[in-house]
């Protein structure tokens, strides 16, 4: 009896659980932008190249050990992908790969994840000429959950988790576009 009764209370528990998740949000956008007194066709050309992470993405900047490769298409195309692992739990091992590129305004990418969590998302610079030599970088990066673990944005502040990681990789690649 004691037994049913405690199967009873799970049972109603996870049900509770998945009605919730069933309202709760499924995905997070976090957005920062940046101007950066540069003309936007040297912002965009820094930015899509890959190998010029290891100099301003504050991921890769937590463990200067940091393994990686490029590969997947030429470094700068459409299709490359950059290959990173380390022991820092900040970095862990993943991908950060160039989707698509607009010629001096976008850059969209896909970053993979896979340790120590294991998630996808997806993200977009906006290189916006604000005039002839400056311009306003935008990254909106964005994720989620599928239900029933959607629930657990409810609990995570992505914002706070990893926002202030995207505001210093903005001011990194201000500095080092500024210095070219």
């Amino acid at each position: 009896m004691f037994l049913l009764k405690i199967l009873v209370v799970l049972v109603i528990l996870i049900a509770v659980l998945c009605i919730i998740a069933a309202f709760a949000p499924k995905k997070y956008v976090i957005t920062r932008e940046i101007t950066i007194n540069k003309p936007a066709e040297n912002v965009y050309e820094y930015l899509r190249f890959l190998n010029h992470h290891r100099e301003f993405n504050q991921w890769l900047k937590y463990d200067p050990n940091t393994k990686i490769e490029l590969k997947g298409k030429a470094d700068g195309q459409e299709g490359a992908i950059l290959s990173f692992e380390s022991e820092h739990e900040k970095c862990g091992k993943g991908e950060f790969e160039n989707v698509r590129l607009i010629k001096n305004k976008q850059i969209d990418f896909k970053i993979r994840f896979m340790a120590p969590y294991v998630f996808t998302a997806d993200g977009t610079l906006f290189v916006n000429a604000v005039n002839e030599n400056q311009t306003n970088l935008v990254w909106k990066y964005q994720g989620g959950k599928d239900w029933p673990m959607n629930i657990i944005l409810l609990f995570v502040n992505m914002d706070k988790i990893i926002g202030a990681d995207i505001e210093s990789t903005m001011r990194n690649i201000k500095t080092n576009t500024e210095k070219l």
